[in-house]
């Protein structure tokens, strides 16, 4: 995917929307990122989940060259989708590790809508595919400059790191140094720290794709296990381990009866003696 220059950057524009199924805690994640893309638009949920091309006509609709969706399975997997609108090429995450706003709740704050720095880790260069990931999420996060919505203030900041072959997202606010305090130019431009704000989520790339949301495989994670494996691996953890403690039992029940203790004559002497009867 070539680079794209400043005025196909202008145009960018971003359709932000989810499928039917979408928990609450998915959707508040949904509409944090839709707050750190001030070209973004939002649109309701998309009605089928085996055509999600259909997505493509509402893009072209809406007057979007980039789709942002977020697809829900079984009501605990999130999917991500990142895909260039209306030849591709596009990209499934993972996505894990959730953790929205108003859960973290964070001292940082930032301006709504206001344009961000984005900072990618230098393993972005090492592999191509990781090279098409930072492009293609350049593309989605970067505000277009001079677009209405941008306020004219850098104050925040994403970040991008690889770590197990998967991308880690923070968000953090950019303070600047405290007033009041006797310090020079130079002190004052470089003495500045980072607040994190939130969200933080984690995304395992799973398949690209030449195409949007379908065509030939241009990568596949070979570490990427399905949630449903890890599930039925942990079932059948738990299987193992009531049967190993079935089976302790019965060996202490046999051992109790090979071990069993003779019987003493004080045991009984506590025991209620038989009524007798009288004649």
């Amino acid at each position: 995917m070539a680079e794209m220059t400043r005025s196909e950057l202008r145009r960018n524009r971003v359709l932000v929307l989810s499928t039917r199924g979408v928990t609450a805690r998915f959707r508040h994640l949904m509409e944090d990122l839709r707050k750190l893309l001030p070209h973004g638009k939002k649109e309701s949920k998309l009605d089928t989940k085996d055509r999600l091309s259909s997505a493509n006509e509402i893009c072209e609709l809406r007057n979007c060259n980039w789709c942002l969706l977020f697809e829900c399975r079984k009501h605990e997997d999130l999917y991500m989708w990142v895909t260039s609108i209306p030849n591709g090429p596009s990209v499934k995450f993972h996505v894990s590790n959730v953790h929205t706003m108003a859960e973290l709740k964070f001292a940082g704050n930032n301006l709504l809508f206001s344009r961000a720095l984005l900072s990618f880790d230098e393993k972005f260069k090492s592999t191509p595919h990781f090279r098409l990931l930072k492009e293609m999420l350049t593309n989605l996060f970067s505000a277009p400059e001079g677009h209405r919505k941008t306020k004219p203030f850098v104050d925040h900041i994403i970040s991008f790191h690889i770590l197990d072959k998967r991308i880690w997202i923070r968000h953090y606010q950019i303070v600047e140094a405290t007033e009041g305090l006797k310090t020079t130019k130079a002190e004052k431009s470089s003495s500045s720290d980072l607040v994190e704000i939130g969200p933080r989520l984690v995304l395992s790339p799973v398949r690209i794709f030449s195409e949007s949301f379908y065509g030939s495989t241009l990568y596949e994670n070979p570490v990427f296990v399905h949630p449903n494996v890890v599930r039925r691996m942990l079932r059948n953890q738990n299987s193992k381990a009531y049967e190993r403690r079935t089976i302790r039992k019965q060996k202490t029940e046999k051992r109790k009866q090979k071990l069993g203790r003779e019987k003493n004559q004080v045991d009984n002497i506590f025991a209620e003696e038989p009524e007798s009867e009288e004649d």
